[in-house]
């Protein structure tokens, strides 16, 4: 291997680091700002919500206008604007404190906009590079991200710890090296041409394939199966099975990151067909999700919520990689449709979760209920919630049966 891919290797996985960043650093932070500012729960989930549609913008527009930006330069300009996010974030409720919010979603939109180009272009970069197995690279930049979650939320626990939330601005700060490493080897690395349609035409005859919509199921329920339970393994773990959140951040949020960083390491180094892993997933990620809701025991809960992490582990990348295969002359179409099914699964489960919930707590019988079944109204609609992550999982199995049926 040249040192010039090498560099750019490194350059790709900094850039997914990036993305675990962006995703965590907010909601490690809700409490922060709440007490700080006086934020409302409702805007500081708005930010969330945010963070998701200008991703979710970016993966339309690649998806329909990839032929129109001159892709090299964009994948340079990728990590500077997910830099310039962290510092306006950071420093924008130091000069302007009584309007700390609008710097917060000012700077949300724009590292929003970096990390959306991320999850569109790391993906075909990777691809395109020379490789013995390309299954297995795409495994180990995937990994890269879930290890990323591990050590944000790790360091980002004991640096509030030792330095009091009042020193969050100088933690996004720190955060913000990262995506600046990537910008620096980018900016001494030979990015390789990518396949894009020559024109919107092009896109929608791709789109008229029933492949690529099987392929896109694939990403949308394998998202919403691991951000479900990525996104409410904290909280679940909390309301329903009784556990401190301090320990259920530690034990739940970092221990399923480091699950789903084993899976896809372990893919990577062993890894074999792909489609087999996928339905096997599916099938695991199920069974995970149904011991984590009956379960009445808080150790067996929790350990269901973790191995769950495994179970997801391949379903994004390993759903990209049946979709390359498939279609090579796809480029960065492809991989930005395929993100945005991911973003979108990603997105409405875990919302839905929230809904349920909700709806459950403030129904007038769940009290009766709860108490037939010795559980309080919260832990009932938290249980009820987490059903959503089940039923998707369920779902993803005949489509997973279905890429490996087509696949053998």
């Amino acid at each position: 291997m040249t040192t010039s891919v090498k560099r750019l290797k490194a350059a790709c996985y900094t850039s997914n680091m990036s993305m675990s960043v962006v995703a965590n650093l907010s909601p490690l932070l809700f409490l922060t700002f709440r007490s700080m500012y006086g934020i409302s729960f409702s805007l500081l989930g708005l930010l969330v919500l945010i963070n998701f549609f200008t991703q979710l913008t970016i993966d339309l527009i690649f998806s329909f206008f990839s032929h129109k930006f001159n892709i090299k330069k964009t994948v340079i300009v990728m990590p500077a604007l997910t830099v310039a996010g962290l510092i306006i974030y950071a420093l924008y409720p130091f000069f302007f404190p009584d309007s700390v919010y609008l710097g917060l979603v000012i700077g949300t939109i724009v590292f929003s906009l970096g990390c959306g180009l991320a999850e569109v272009l790391l993906s075909p970069v990777i691809a395109a590079l020379p490789s013995d197995d390309p299954d297995r690279e795409m495994s180990k930049l995937h990994s890269v991200y879930a290890w990323g979650v591990v050590g944000v939320v790790i360091f980002a626990t004991v640096f509030l710890s030792l330095f009091s939330h009042e020193k969050w601005q100088y933690l996004a700060l720190i955060f913000a090296l990262v995506p600046f490493t990537s910008f620096l080897l980018f900016l001494r690395s030979d990015i390789p041409d990518m396949e894009t349609p020559e024109k919107v035409s092009g896109a929608v005859k791709l789109l008229k394939n029933k492949g690529l919509w099987l392929c896109v199921a694939a990403i949308f329920l394998g998202g919403a199966a691991e951000c479900s339970m990525a996104q409410w393994v904290s909280g679940y773990l909390e309301k329903a099975m009784g556990i401190e959140k301090l320990w259920g951040d530690i034990f739940g949020v970092a221990l399923f990151a480091a699950m789903l960083g084993l899976g896809r390491t372990l893919y990577a180094k062993k890894g074999k067909n792909i489609s087999k892993v996928l339905l096997l997933g599916g099938i695991g990620a199920a069974i995970c999700y149904f011991v984590a809701v009956v379960s009445s025991t808080a150790v067996i809960g929790l350990i269901a919520c973790v191995l769950t992490g495994l179970c997801v582990a391949m379903l994004w990348p390993g759903s990209l990689v049946i979709a390359t295969e498939r279609f090579p002359k796809g480029g960065v179409f492809v991989f930005a449709l395929m993100a945005a099914g991911g973003d979108l699964g990603g997105s409405i489960g875990p919302q839905l979760i929230g809904v349920i919930a909700d709806a459950v707590i403030a129904d007038a019988s769940t009290v009766a209920v709860a108490e037939s079944m010795s559980v309080s109204p919260e832990q009932l609609g938290m249980k009820a919630g987490m059903l959503v992550g089940l039923f998707f999982s369920l779902c993803a199995i005949p489509v997973y049966y279905a890429i490996y049926r087509k696949k053998k």
